[in-house]
């Protein structure tokens, strides 16, 4: 999560939307960049809410929040590549010897194993019942109209390195599979569909 004071503008860091190469480019003009513990690097809107917009409206500073999502299928498949890497072999996280359609069943399932067990980008950007929510929601596909708009607000221009990528693999779901996950995950797509495209 990274913190604008003077343009008054939260990047909050949804996983698996390019948020390290956002961090590495951006966290020297932030005026609080979050890096750890993951719980607050990645705070999802509601715990932006609970612990840090009352400490900054005590300041004096309404916050815009900004959020960037991924295609759904997309996103699935980076979390996917990314427990392939062979740091992970071995743990219940792995997902080294399972297939995407595999993968993409499980993360399907009510309750879901640890290695599909990766959270919701809709259930992230939920807003609050205090009307605290995502003001700029960009697409991670639309990274010219993301970086336009960050470069404008902040008033920088942004050489963006590629950071955390995962592994390549093939990753193509069975008509089936892409079908369940649609109809059980229809809030991600809904919430893809809306971010800005351009």
């Amino acid at each position: 999560m990274l913190v604008f004071w003077k343009a008054r503008l939260v990047l909050l860091a949804v996983p698996k939307t390019g948020s390290s190469a956002y961090e590495a480019a951006l966290a020297p003009h932030a005026s609080m960049a979050v890096l750890d513990p993951p719980e607050l690097k990645h705070a999802p809107v509601y715990r932006y809410n609970r612990f840090f917009r009352p400490m900054f409206e005590k300041v004096g500073g309404e916050m815009e929040l900004m959020a960037v999502v991924r295609e759904p299928v997309s996103w699935l498949g980076s979390w996917y590549r990314y427990r392939q890497r062979p740091f992970l072999d071995g743990r219940p996280t792995s997902t080294s010897g399972i297939s995407f359609d595999e993968f993409v069943t499980a993360y399907t399932r009510g309750e879901r194993p640890p290695f599909a067990n990766v959270g919701s980008q809709s259930k992230f950007i939920e807003p609050r019942p205090n009307g605290t929510a995502v003001s700029h929601l960009f697409r991670y596909e639309n990274q010219a109209g993301l970086v336009g708009f960050l470069e404008d607000r902040l008033g920088l221009t942004l050489d963006l390195p590629r950071s955390n990528v995962s592994p390549r693999a093939v990753l193509r779901l069975s008509p089936k599979v892409e079908e369940v996950l649609r109809r059980k995950c229809a809030a991600d797509f809904a919430l893809w569909d809306s971010a800005r495209a351009d």
